[in-house]
């Protein structure tokens, strides 16, 4: 089974009621079943279907925004949930940089189940921003029973092969990253040898812990990438980074290369 419900939020509603907008003329979701794995991972995916020009957001927004959260608490025998994000798109939105998607958008979403032998019933409180001249926040409420051991879905399978590209595959040689205190947190400046892509290139820090990070400024020379952000916790003070669970990833048009881990030095 699969259902939909769009709460609306007051923020909201004179904008939308202004363009003659109903929520779900502007967002309608379902969560795909999907099949399991022969080790027992179950493969569904978040479907999303967006308005003509409105978009929403990858896990990392950008400069405008909002990230979306997942709850899968109210879900029986899972013991996991991993998503496979495809490569999103670079978006400018007044003046600021945004990072997200269009149209339809299937999110794969990974599942362990705590019984190998038992279905899966998953239940998706999602909250997400979307937007259009208009911004706003909504908030899904979807399960859906996992098959047993169902059958492939292209709309996954072609989710799941949008990945960004590995470190091998984009010709990444070498990664290394230069950590240091500032008054309020820490500067992280990451060098690497890997080839260009197309037009302008953004590079997005993500640490393992929930932190505000600056836009990362740029420089190439030929195939040396180095960028350079600030990571702010609520606290305003320097912290503790792993460099080692630090994600980046490399967006410019078409292409997107994501590794985890930069070595410092």
């Amino acid at each position: 089974m699969t259902a939909l419900c769009l709460l609306p939020l007051m923020s909201a509603a004179p904008a939308l009621q202004a363009q003659g907008l109903r929520q779900e003329d502007v967002l309608r979701a379902e969560l795909r079943p999907g099949w399991r794995e022969a080790d027992g991972r179950q493969i569904a995916a978040l479907h999303l279907q967006l308005a003509p020009h409105w978009k929403t957001y990858w896990r990392s927004p950008g400069d405008a925004g909002l990230p979306p959260d997942f709850d899968w608490s109210g879900s029986s025998n899972v013991a996991a949930v991993k998503l496979h994000w495809p490569q999103p798109r670079l978006f400018d939105f007044q003046g600021m940089q945004t990072i997200g998607y269009t149209e339809d958008v299937v999110i794969p979403v990974e599942v362990t189940p705590a019984d190998l032998s038992r279905a899966v019933d998953l239940h998706a409180l999602v909250a997400l921003g979307v937007c259009n001249d208009v911004c706003m926040p909504a908030e899904l409420r979807l399960e859906a029973d996992l098959p047993m051991p169902g059958a492939p879905d292209p709309l996954i399978r072609a989710a799941l092969a949008d990945q960004p590209l590995t470190a091998e595959a984009a010709g990444l040689r070498a990664l290394r990253c230069e950590v240091a205190p500032i008054s309020d947190g820490l500067r992280v400046t990451a060098r690497m040898e890997l080839p260009p892509g197309q037009g302008a290139e953004t590079v997005v820090m993500e640490p393992e812990h929930r932190v505000w990070v600056s836009d990362a400024i740029i420089a190439r020379e030929g195939d040396r990438l180095t960028a350079t952000a600030d990571l702010v916790p609520p606290k305003g003070q320097p912290f503790d980074l792993r460099p080692e669970t630090l994600r980046l990833t490399v967006l410019s048009e078409g292409r997107a290369v994501e590794v985890t881990g930069c070595p410092e030095g």
